[in-house]
Order: structure tokens, then C-alpha cells, then sequence
């Protein structure tokens, strides 16, 4: 059996933690049944965040996931932030989305994808924005402020401030002014 190296062991615990195994934890932060964490010391969350049943917050040991104040996730997210992930303030986030901040490259073709190198890209969703249920969020996107992300929409570029995209991959419907 390998052995862990200590970076990387919250990575395969049980997903358990402690409230002072954060980096930061605001006041009124809600926990539901089954919310699981790993890395909860490169994680920060600001005050009267609600978390929902089953949703995994996946920090990692080189960058760090922010979730600001305000903000309501729904049951059974996955959230992964080996790119960084940083979301703002009053987001509301639907049950199942997923956020994800790396990839496998594709370039090498001699091997297996999944042992190819990792690339790691920043996700950004600004205040005030709504994800819909089921949707997919990929590496490098910013969601700009008090945009709608439809439900089950995978995005794939950037979304402007105040627009509405959706679909597969997400395209622009309207804005929002």
C-alpha cells in the first residue's frame, strides 16, 4: 500500500470535520446531514451560509474555495477547488450543481487520460447570482454578477454580469437590464 504523503491525507479521510478545522467559519453557517469536507483548512465561509444534505466541499491543499456571506447550497453540490474557487456573496446554488476547477490535459496520447497532468483553472461566480439545479460549472469560468445559470445548463464560457444563459453548453438567452 502507498503510503499518503501528510498534504495530501485530508483528501482520503471520511469527509468528517470540526468547526475549528477551517481556515474561516462564519457565524449562523448551516452543516445539514451528510455534508462532507476535505481539506477544511483551505476553506473559508462567511456568515448565514446554509450548506444542504449530502453536498461535498472538495479543498484542496494548493488553493483555496471562499464562499461569502449570504450564500445558499443546495442538497448533494459538489464542489472542487484544486483551481481555486471563490463565491460571492447572496449566491444561490440548486441542488446537485457541480463546480469544478481542474482537468485532465488531453495531450499526451501514449497513456491513459487520467494519467496525464492536471490543469488547475480559477472559478469565479460573482454576487448576487442564481445556479439552477443540476448544472456544471467547468474550470476557468467566471459567472458574472447577478447572472441566472438555467437548470441542468453545462457552462462552458464566461457569463457576463446580469445575463440569463442556458442549455448544452450554456448560451446566452437575455440580459438581465
Amino acid at each position: 500500500m502507498e503510503t499518503i504523503r501528510n498534504k495530501d491525507y485530508q483528501s482520503h479521510t471520511n469527509g468528517r470535520f470540526n468547526e475549528d478545522d477551517f481556515r474561516s467559519l462564519g457565524e449562523n453557517v448551516v452543516f445539514e446531514h451528510g455534508v462532507l469536507v476535505f481539506h477544511p483548512d483551505s476553506i473559508t465561509i462567511g456568515n448565514n451560509v446554509y450548506i444542504g444534505h449530502n453536498t461535498i466541499l472538495k479543498g484542496y491543499y494548493k488553493n483555496e474555495m471562499i464562499i461569502g456571506d449570504d450564500t445558499w447550497i443546495g442538497q448533494g453540490c459538489f464542489f472542487h477547488s484544486a483551481g481555486g474557487l471563490k463565491v460571492g456573496k447572496a449566491v444561490g446554488i440548486g441542488p446537485m450543481v457541480k463546480i469544478l476547477t481542474s482537468a485532465h490535459s488531453d495531450g499526451d496520447t501514449s497513456k491513459p487520460v487520467m494519467f496525464n497532468e492536471l490543469e488547475f483553472k480559477e472559478v469565479i461566480i460573482e454576487d448576487g447570482c442564481d445556479i439552477g439545479v443540476g448544472s456544471i460549472i467547468l474550470p476557468g469560468i467566471r459567472v458574472g454578477e447577478g447572472s441566472i445559470i438555467g437548470a441542468g445548463s453545462v457552462v462552458t464560457r464566461d457569463v457576463p454580469s446580469y445575463c440569463v444563459v442556458a442549455g448544452v453548453p450554456a448560451r446566452l438567452l437575455r440580459n438581465r437590464r
